[in-house]
């Protein structure tokens, strides 16, 4: 977005008129003199004169005076020069300037005082008169410096030895870094100047750093006129066998790693990998609702039919009670919709149209999307979709879902093109639930599952992780590659070779770990359960057999479904007193039992 598509040209020539001494003040502003001077803005003589001062400062404010004053009409190609990217890279002032237009911080509503043109006569008189005396005294000195500098050179001729004398003068070495206070140390990123960015270098790629992006986890490294993530950067610079852009990545030689630890830089997780990662697309707190009047104009935007409302339908949205105030705590709801049924998840939710918050098992939709999966609807998604037998306008009136502004700037809302690949996937591991955020999730091409690297089987290693082809997990490949074999028994079954059935078991066990939603069959029970090694005797959960299984410790296939089932008998005999988690263990050995039979197209007795 351009902040110069919403500005008049008389704000843009105020805004120059208030900002002439910050632009005057840039460090080194030949870059920006060169543009202005591509674009025919000032004359030649006007940038050697002042590329030829020591001090550059005077000379570039005179510039920008006489600009306003004589080219005006130029105001918007000279800002569109002073923001292209390969001046604002090299100007901090210009960046800054940019920000204040593009965040609103600049205010145009603030009254000037009226510029005065001319002074009283009696200054004016003094003050012409004391320019003269300066004019004659500066032509002397002049004059006299040249004189002296003749004579200099004169006596200074070349003797027997090589020693200077005291009247020669010592040249002066003109030093561009900022002045250090006495025992101040002198790196870059304490400077006042690289408050809000930093010059940083990947291998013998260059780039700049903004500070605010990498807080909040955003593409923050410029480089060739294009925005990169730090593990973006540290591949387009040929270091991905790095692996670890806060080593590989360096300010002034020192690594960004430092600067974190030490407190100069702040930084959220950064998912990296070539294939594609998770991030977190927004917290609940940021998304601003819109008024109640928004809420019924979208409402008619997304009917689907201009029917009006039935009396009956009236009644039922009467007779619909309020969901209880408990749900406010509620992440996921089941839903339904036709035949359709999914699961919608609330951090996710924006409107009908935006945020693909309900997944199905084979994608994430958007509401809207939703109900035309499901088939014909009959009047707005609010009401066709439908959660504990009450339509989806139950849980806004609540306000335990809430429509975002038209507004919002949210990435649901605005997303960017990394946001909407990231829709399409799970934000947290398909078998351990967790979604931390120092741990990279692999997403599968196929379907919308994502998986921790150590909790899919076979393990995700990085070799894999690093290769730009489609990776699809062992749920899609086991459905791909699962042909009919011929009817066994389960004996036979037992006795053949895990080897030959590997795919088979792993799928077998990451659909119980996927559908163990509480996690309470995949830990060591010893280290949460008092007195469990009293009465169970051999000890077995997934997890151990996860390890067992990508060890290779199983020789046949029934070495393996005897562990399963043993997981099952120490839940039955420990929770005897237990109907509840008796019960989930009833369904998850029911679950195994009948994907067993599917997977080995094993006939029943």
């Amino acid at each position: 977005m351009d902040p110069l598509d919403f500005l008049e040209l008389e704000e843009m020539l105020r805004f120059l008129h208030c900002n002439k001494t910050e632009i005057s003040c840039m460090e080194d502003p030949v870059i920006f003199l060169c543009k202005l001077k591509d674009y025919n803005l000032i004359s030649e003589d006007s940038f050697k004169k002042v590329s030829r001062m020591k001090k550059k400062e005077k000379g570039l404010y005179d510039i920008l005076d006489w600009f306003e004053e004589k080219k005006s009409e130029h105001i918007k190609l000279f800002w569109k020069c002073a923001f292209k990217e390969t001046v604002l890279s090299h100007n901090p002032k210009l960046q800054m300037l940019r920000k204040s237009l593009m965040d609103g911080s600049y205010h145009f509503d603030t009254q000037l005082p009226e510029k005065v043109e001319t002074e009283d006569n009696g200054e004016k008189e003094k003050t012409e008169h004391s320019e003269e005396e300066a004019r004659k005294e500066n032509s002397v000195k002049k004059k006299r410096k040249y004189s002296k500098s003749i004579c200099d050179e004169e006596d200074e001729q070349p003797g027997p030895s090589g020693l200077s004398t005291s009247a020669q003068k010592k040249s002066k070495k003109i030093c561009f870094t900022p002045p250090m206070k006495k025992g101040e140390k002198g790196e870059i990123w304490t400077w006042p100047l690289y408050k809000s960015q930093l010059p940083v270098t990947c291998g013998q790629m260059s780039g700049t750093l903004q500070r605010d992006k990498l807080a909040k986890g955003e593409k923050c490294i410029l480089a060739n006129k294009q925005w990169f993530a730090p593990g973006e950067f540290e591949r387009f610079a040929g270091k991905q066998s790095c692996k670890n852009w806060k080593l590989s990545i360096r300010c002034g030689g020192t690594p960004l790693g430092k600067l974190i630890k030490e407190g100069h830089l702040k930084t959220v997780a950064y998912k990296g990998g070539n294939k594609k990662a998770k991030k977190r697309l927004f917290s609940p707190e940021e998304a601003t609702t819109e008024s109640e009047k928004e809420e019924d104009d979208e409402e008619d935007q997304d009917s689907s039919s201009d029917e009006p409302t039935t009396d009956e339908e009236e009644a039922e949205e009467q007779t619909v009670q309020q969901p209880e105030a408990g749900l406010s705590n509620t992440k996921v709801f089941k839903v339904t919709c036709g035949g359709l049924a999914g699961t919608l998840h609330k951090k996710r939710f924006a409107s009908g149209t935006l945020g693909k918050s309900i997944r199905t098992e084979t994608s994430w939709m958007t509401p809207v999307d939703f109900c035309k999966e499901s088939g014909p609807t009959n009047v707005s998604w609010k009401k066709d979709i439908r959660w504990d037998g009450k339509p989806l306008s139950a849980l806004m009136e609540a306000e335990i879902l809430k429509i975002h502004s038209l507004l919002c700037a949210c990435p649901l809302c605005k997303p960017e093109p990394e946001d909407l690949e990231n829709e399409k996937n799970d934000d947290e591991c398909c078998i351990c639930k967790n979604e931390e955020e120092d741990q990279e999730l692999v997403v599968c091409e196929e379907c919308p599952r994502s998986f921790h690297q150590k909790c899919h089987l076979p393990h995700v290693d990085d070799i894999i992780l690093n290769d730009d082809s489609p990776w699809l997990c062992t749920f899609c490949v086991f459905r791909a590659n699962h042909v009919c074999l011929d009817q066994l028994d389960v004996n036979a079954v037992m006795s053949q070779q895990i080897s030959q059935h590997m795919m088979q078991c792993q799928y077998l066990l990451l659909s119980l770990r996927s559908a163990d939603e509480e996690q309470m069959f995949s830990p060591d029970p010893m280290g949460y359960l008092a007195n469990y090694s009293t009465s169970i005797k051999t000890p077995m959960w997934l997890g151990k057999v996860t390890e067992k299984l990508q060890q290779k410790q199983y020789q046949t296939v029934g070495e393996f479904v005897s562990d399963v089932q043993l997981i099952f008998a120490n839940c039955a005999t420990f929770n005897r007193g237990n109907p509840e988690i008796l019960a989930i263990g009833n369904q998850l050995r029911e679950l195994f039992d009948s994907e067993f039979k599917k997977a080995f197209n094993i006939q029943d007795q």
